[in-house]
């Protein structure tokens, strides 16, 4: 079966200023659905993805930082120690970085594809990416809290066609 790769909606759509309804149903449909996000993700290159990033308002995030696939139904942040400085970026605002303050570690309770209730204990990349994913479910994006912003830096090319 071919993957299916989403639009990513931009920083000014109204869907993402939108806080997201809680999943109620757990079925097939769901489960494509965290598929082709994770496909999404991968495909432009994100470390995490929400669903209103794809215009789906529910509390949906998947997240590889390069530890594993992660997918959060309705997931919440229950605890938050320590504070780290760090650059971020978003598909969801694909032209600027930013520096925003975070917690360094985190542990978010969620819900799995199989209807289990779980606890994911994540320090560093993976606290930041899902404290970043999980503001996605209340409207906000990470330009809203940085303390800095700049445009990304354009890839040159590396070869030149005459």
């Amino acid at each position: 079966m071919a993957k299916k790769i989403l639009n990513i909606l931009v920083a000014g759509d109204p869907v993402l200023r939108k806080v997201a309804e809680p999943v109620t149903r757990i079925d097939k449909k769901l489960h494509r659905l965290l598929k082709e996000m994770a496909e999404t993700m991968y495909a432009s290159d994100g470390v995490g993805l929400a669903a209103p990033q794809i215009g789906v308002s529910k509390r949906i995030v998947v997240i590889d930082v390069g530890e594993g696939l992660f997918e959060l139904i309705n997931p919440v942040i229950v605890k938050k120690e320590g504070e780290v400085v760090s650059a971020e970026g978003c598909l969801s605002v694909p032209d600027y970085e930013g520096e925003v303050q975070r917690a360094g570690y985190v542990e978010c309770e969620f819900t799995d594809r199989n209807g289990q209730r779980m606890l994911l204990q994540a320090h560093d990349l993976l606290a930041i990416c899902i404290q970043h994913e999980l503001d996605h479910l209340d409207g906000v994006l990470f330009i809203d809290k940085a303390q800095s912003l700049s445009p990304k830096a354009k890839e040159k090319p590396t070869d030149v066609v005459k």
